[in-house]
């Protein structure tokens, strides 16, 4: 199993909580982005730049990401493709998308651009907060344990 990041918009918090994780379970991660990342100096822990561009980072998660995988991200599109493709995807708010679950935010997505192409105006997501990080440090943990170590 392979952990890839969708890191462009990974809030850094994420990433210092992924490199922990990363080491300790001695499991692969790769953070796809179109600028350079900084990560610390571990074997396990790399970066695969794209190109700038729409979705290139998304496109190249897609390409790579094999079932069993863990993907990062807050892209619900990624995620759906992701899923798709028999890989978990879990954002950075501590929600681990579904086969279940995908659908029904691919519509809510749906439905908030299109009240925002119409000029309603949604807001947007919420501030990140402590809650939000120690939710994915624990869903992150919970999946670890259960996915590594012949443990599946």
């Amino acid at each position: 199993m392979k952990i890839w990041v969708d890191a462009d918009a990974c809030p850094n918090v994420i990433k210092e909580i992924l490199f922990r994780a990363a080491e300790r379970k001695k499991v692969l991660l790769t953070l796809v982005a179109n600028q350079p990342i900084r990560t610390p100096a571990a074997r396990n822990i790399n970066t695969l730049q794209v190109s700038a561009g729409f979705d290139e980072a998304d496109k190249q998660i897609v390409k790579c990401v094999e079932t069993g995988d863990l993907v990062i991200t807050a892209d619900i599109p990624l995620a759906a493709e992701v899923i798709k493709k028999g890989a978990y995807a879990l954002n950075p708010r501590g929600e681990l998308y579904t086969k279940d679950t995908i659908k029904e935010r691919l519509a809510m997505r749906d439905l908030m651009d299109s009240l925002r192409g119409s000029g309603v105006d949604t807001g947007g997501p919420s501030a990140f907060s402590l809650r939000n990080r120690q939710s994915f440090a624990n869903k992150l943990d919970h999946f670890l344990t259960k996915h590594t170590n012949g443990n599946k």
